[in-house]
């Protein structure tokens, strides 16, 4: 976060603020995030249910969750198996805490890049 923040001073951006999260909770501030983008990180959550929770009050309401990972699909990616995951499972478990698919993009080679929109509740 240092380092992010050193090389946003030196390139002269206002815009951007770090932020350490904890193991379930992004720490941001409700309604705050038009979008949260997960590359490569969601098969590492230990408490995804909670985090996919805690981002979810982050989003604003027309807020946008993209997560990107390896395509389980494909044995051929030289990718360890527990760092996959299939585009079916990638939507049950979000859709399951408050979120709608909104398009999967397939345009990378190896990675699902998958675009849930919150739900209102």
């Amino acid at each position: 976060l240092e380092r992010l923040s050193e090389n946003a001073r030196k390139a002269d951006l206002t815009n951007i603020e770090t932020v350490l999260g904890a193991e379930a909770d992004p720490k941001l501030p409700p309604a705050s995030m038009d979008l949260v983008i997960m590359v490569d990180v969601y098969h590492e959550l230990s408490r995804p249910q909670e985090m996919l929770h805690s981002i979810r009050a982050c989003l604003k309401p027309d807020g946008r969750l993209v997560l990107v990972e390896y395509k389980k699909e494909d044995p051929a990616i030289p990718i360890r198996p527990d760092h996959k995951m299939t585009l079916a499972d990638i939507k049950a478990e979000v859709e399951a805490e408050g979120y709608k698919l909104d398009k999967a993009i397939d345009t990378l080679p190896r990675q699902h890049v998958v675009v849930f929109k919150k739900l209102t509740m």
